[in-house]
């Protein structure tokens, strides 16, 4: 994870790894209300602990765009036991740093777009001809849409050498990002937990759903597992990830409805 959030929040709100070690190392608050609610706010829904809104660590209020979205944080605090877990509040994470990046929804726009460079899409084995066959039946179509539909037309590469894509594509690549801060901040967050970009705007666009991009993003990873078993430092890192993944699915299909 790059480090704009961290300019902007003081720490990373996005980043599920680090979630994990704060989390070891910070004692959890009690909770400290009864009820969590839904009300009506200036430009859209606040979410209510006993009848006042929340606000971020830093003081700014928590708005979301649509009732869905305030709905699904405000079941995460009324989930919440006697002590408030973190970890178990995905959503409130991504809409405390929605929050504090708003403001800047262009910059981190161009933070995604950063991996339309080095996108995993582009880079492929040479062998063995299976993983090959794999990469190819999970990477194929999206490049293949983002060059009919979008007109970016990028490179291919075999191994990890890198190769500079063409800046006709990058540029229309990009020019179908979103614009409002939600949807750019669940950009960014599947582009990060994926590692591409193209996966990210083929989620938005319902090129692929939520299933094949996790899929499409893990396609050496399941190919290693297949051959040697499951590392589970490595699954434990995958599951953290994929826990903020689903948030940003949540929040786009929120978006959308």
């Amino acid at each position: 994870m790059r480090e704009l959030f961290d300019e902007v929040a003081g720490q990373s709100q996005f980043d599920p790894e680090e979630a994990v070690r704060r989390g070891t190392r910070t004692p959890q608050r009690k909770r400290f209300y009864k009820e969590a609610g839904v009300a009506e706010a200036e430009g859209g829904f606040a979410v209510t602990l006993d009848g006042k809104p929340i606000r971020t660590p830093s003081g700014r209020h928590v708005v979301a765009p649509v009732r869905a979205i305030a709905e699904a944080v405000a079941a995460e605090w009324a989930a919440q036991g006697e002590n408030i877990d973190p970890l178990t509040m995905p959503l409130t994470r991504f809409a405390n740093s929605v929050a504090e990046v708003g403001e800047r929804a262009d910059a981190v726009a161009e933070d995604a777009a950063k991996y339309l460079g080095t996108d995993l899409l582009f880079y492929r084995a040479g062998h063995p001809e299976a993983l090959v066959a794999r990469e190819a039946a999970h990477w194929d179509p999206v490049v293949s849409w983002a060059a009919s539909e979008l007109g970016a037309h990028f490179i291919l590469a075999e191994g990890i050498m890198h190769v500079t894509q063409p800046e006709q594509a990058i540029k229309a690549a990009r020019g179908v990002f979103p614009t409002d801060a939600w949807s750019v901040a669940a950009l960014h967050v599947v582009t990060t937990m994926t590692g591409s970009a193209l996966l990210a705007l083929a989620l938005l666009h319902g090129v692929r759903d939520p299933d094949q991009v996790w899929a499409a993003a893990h396609v050496d990873e399941d190919w290693n597992i297949d051959k040697w078993g499951v590392d589970e430092e490595v699954a434990a890192r995958r599951a953290a990830r994929e826990v903020d993944f689903r948030a940003a699915v949540t929040i786009l299909a929120a978006l959308k409805a």
